[in-house]
Formats: structure tokens, sequence, C-alpha cells
């Protein structure tokens, strides 16, 4: 699809490629490549046109046949592909015989390529966001993106926040949740909480009452099912939305971390804070590359980024 006649050529001539893109093994790509991969692998319906909007596709980690027909779908419908490297998933969309534009979107370009981005997204397109392999925003460039278009009225398809916590679900009781809610306020980590849909009025009434009303969230419901739906709004907000209405099906909530800006003294934590080398610790046992480490901790804790760089060194090179 596309939407309004845009075309893949419309970003600025610097935008482009410098050189002829190439799969991973240095060899040019042809199309008669692409047709003999399309002629051997089963036809991928596209009959359901997507909304304009931004995808967040996982891609295999691995063995190219882990990936699910959906991606396949969403790979072949949109307009452009942004990929960390153009190269590594020319190969994954060549295998299944899939012609669509490519333009690099990668942790050296995102903050100067995500503005016109987001305006051919306004505009109408449709695009896909993956990383070399995984998950696009966890450990791995899509995380500006995917808040730009977000707070531009773009929809996207499903959230993606690089720092998370998952706490599955609350106790079933007011005073239990409460004190397991007040655990977890000071968490700068985006939090991700499983609810019943019967439940939903009163965990979001002790969500407000704990976190605070002005929290940023998002309503996840039927994930992946013909129902899908999110929210995204203010923790007071959702509350006021589902006071007169009960939702159905299985609801994710996502609750955004506390803001280190903002939180006690209204400045950024210092960099002797324990949270720090704590962070930096367990993003080292997560096998993150230390650059990133020094992004996650300055992101989710407001430290400075120079000081924080010598601190990941000694994790790094002590452990």
């Amino acid at each position: 699809m596309n939407p309004g006649g845009m075309h893949a050529d419309t970003l600025n001539a610097s935008d482009q490629e410098d050189e002829p893109e190439q799969d991973v093994l240095g060899e040019p790509e042809h199309d008669s490549d692409v047709t003999a991969a399309a002629a051997s692998w089963p036809t991928i319906s596209t009959s359901k046109a997507l909304e304009a909007g931004l995808y967040v596709v996982a891609t295999p980690i691995g063995n190219l046949e882990d990936i699910t027909l959906r991606a396949l779908r969403v790979l072949r419908s949109v307009d452009l592909v942004l990929a960390e490297d153009t190269r590594h998933t020319r190969k994954l969309l060549n295998h299944y015989g899939i012609a669509v534009d490519t333009l690099s979107f990668h942790a050296h370009n995102e903050k100067g390529r995500t503005q016109r981005i987001v305006e051919r997204l306004q505009r109408g397109e449709c695009m896909a966001l993956v990383s070399d392999a995984g998950t696009p925003g966890i450990s791995d460039p899509g995380v500006v993106l995917v808040a730009a278009a977000i707070a531009a009225g773009v929809r996207v398809t499903p959230p993606a926040r690089s720092l998370f916590t998952f706490q599955g679900f609350l106790p079933p009781k007011s005073g239990a949740r409460c004190k397991a809610l007040q655990a977890c306020k000071a968490l700068t980590s985006t939090q991700l909480f499983y609810v019943p849909p019967h439940g939903l009025q009163a965990v979001l009434a002790d969500m407000v009452a704990e976190l605070g009303g002005e929290r940023r969230c998002c309503v996840a419901r039927e994930l992946t099912k013909l129902h899908e739906e999110f929210l995204r709004c203010t923790l007071s907000e959702a509350a006021r939305e589902f006071s007169t209405r009960e939702p159905r099906g299985e609801i994710v909530m996502v609750v955004a971390g506390a803001d280190a800006q903002r939180e006690g003294s209204g400045a950024a934590i210092s960099i002797d804070d324990p949270r720090v080398l704590q962070l930096l610790g367990a993003l080292h046992a997560e096998g993150m590359p230390l650059s990133a480490a020094v992004r996650e901790v300055v992101q989710a804790l407001g430290v400075n980024r120079k000081a924080a760089y010598p601190l990941a060194l000694s994790v790094w090179g002590t452990a």
C-alpha cells in the first residue's frame, strides 16, 4: 500500500544509502534471487490492507524460518522497511521473496531521521521497523522513533520500550495490591502488568492512588487477536475511560517508570547513587554492549553520560 502516492525515495538524497545494497555475504542482489525465493515459499495473503502507521516487527535471531506469518504479511505490505542494517535485512527479505524498499535506521542516525520519518507516517505511509535480530527497541534502535510517533498521533503496533520490568499479576486484594505498587513506584523502568478484565477498574484506581494519576500508561487488550486495542493515556484518563465500560479479553498494562528528572528533589540522581551501579550490573549480566548500557542508564536515571561511562567501564572491565 502507498497512501497519497508517497514513494520510498521522498527523503532527501542524503538519506539514501551510499552504496548499492548487498547481502551479508557481499554478493549483489538480483531480481532472479527474489523470484526464485518467492517460488519456494507459500504465498502469504496480503488481502487485508494494513492501516497507516509504524509496525514494530520481530525478526529471527538465527534461523530465518523462525518468523511469524503475521510478520511476513506486514513486511510484504508496507511502503518501507526501516532496518538497523539494510544488507542484513535484505537477506531475510530475499529469503521470502519480498521486494520492498529499505532505509537504514540505526543508533547513529535515528535522531536525525526520526522527524522526517514521522512526517511521512503522518501523511499516511505504512512502515515496518526491524533490527538485525529480535525485537526493535529491546537493546536495539527504535525507542526514539516509537516515542516520537506516538507523540505525533501515529498508530504504532505494538508498543515498544527498551528497559522494562515484568511484574505479572498484582495481588487480588486492594491492600496487598497497593503495597506491591508502592514497592515499584520508584522504579524508572517501564512496568508490565497482567490485569484480569473484571479487575481492571480496581487496579487502575489503586495505580492512580499509589503511582499518580499523571503517569503515562498503555492499556493493551487482546494483543495479536481480532479485537486488538491500545489505549495510550494517563492513569487517570484510563480510570475514567473504563469506569463506564468493562473490557473483555486479556489485558496487559504498560506503565511508565518513575521520571528521575521529577522524582524526589526534582533533579537527576547522583552518579554515586547505588541504583546506577545496580542497573549497570543488571544490563551487563543481560549481555548488553557497554555503549548501549550507558545510553539506557542515562535515559532511565538521568545521570550524566560522561560520569556514567567510566563507571560502566569498571563494570565491564572487572566482570
